[in-house]
């Protein structure tokens, strides 16, 4: 049976974020929000909450996860970056993209796409996942919450906690916070490329 925890949007309680993330360092899945959607998410040294999540969205293994971090500094601990892509994620951090970025040794192999060695890396703007992100002290593994089947995540934290309490550790209650996936933007070539329009702007990337 899953805890659930109501987290104001804009003051996030210390008590709750804390509790948050010792769930989260002792192998738990969590549901959380972001500025964009419900997002699954664990610790990322933790393969057995991966593959937790893995069969609640049935994913197979080519599926990309994404880190969320909690700043720029953290985003270089775990994929290269240059002079030319540090200013667009100056630029468009925190909010809603995903940029793929080719992955450091720091991340787990597991995490990779297969081929490109790769790794998708998010900032949200949202004061709740920065605030578990700044007191856990390392990213979130994390996949958008899509049910198998559905095109679009959920958005009501007391259906995720009806459908899925038997099988993630904790939900939290954050409010509504939208249900369009982020913009996916590829930075592993010398011109970035539109890997799916959501919710932020891509024109000046094309």
């Amino acid at each position: 049976m899953s805890q659930f925890f109501q987290i104001h949007p804009e003051n996030p309680q210390a008590r709750l974020i804390h509790q948050a993330v010792e769930i989260i360092r002792k192998g738990g899945v969590v549901i959380y929000p972001t500025d964009c959607a419900y997002a699954l998410g664990c610790h990322l040294g933790d393969k057995n909450a991966m593959e937790k999540i893995k069969r609640i969205r049935q994913l197979s293994d080519k599926h990309n996860f994404t880190l969320v971090c909690r700043d720029l500094s953290e985003i270089s601990t775990y994929a290269k970056v240059d002079n030319t892509n540090y200013r667009l994620l100056k630029a468009y951090t925190p909010g809603a993209y995903t940029f793929i970025l080719k992955a450091t040794s720091e991340v787990p192999r597991r995490l990779l796409h297969p081929k490109r060695r790769s790794i998708g890396i998010r900032i949200p703007n949202n004061p709740i996942v920065l605030a578990l992100t700044a007191e856990l002290g390392e990213p979130i593994m994390s996949t958008s919450l899509i049910l198998p089947g559905e095109a679009e995540p959920l958005t009501d934290p007391y259906e995720m906690r009806e459908l899925l309490q038997h099988q993630v550790d904790l939900v939290i209650d954050g409010g509504y916070c939208g249900m369009e996936a982020t913009s996916v933007i590829d930075l592993t070539e010398d011109v970035p490329e539109v890997i799916r329009q959501g919710a932020g702007e891509t024109s000046l990337f094309n």
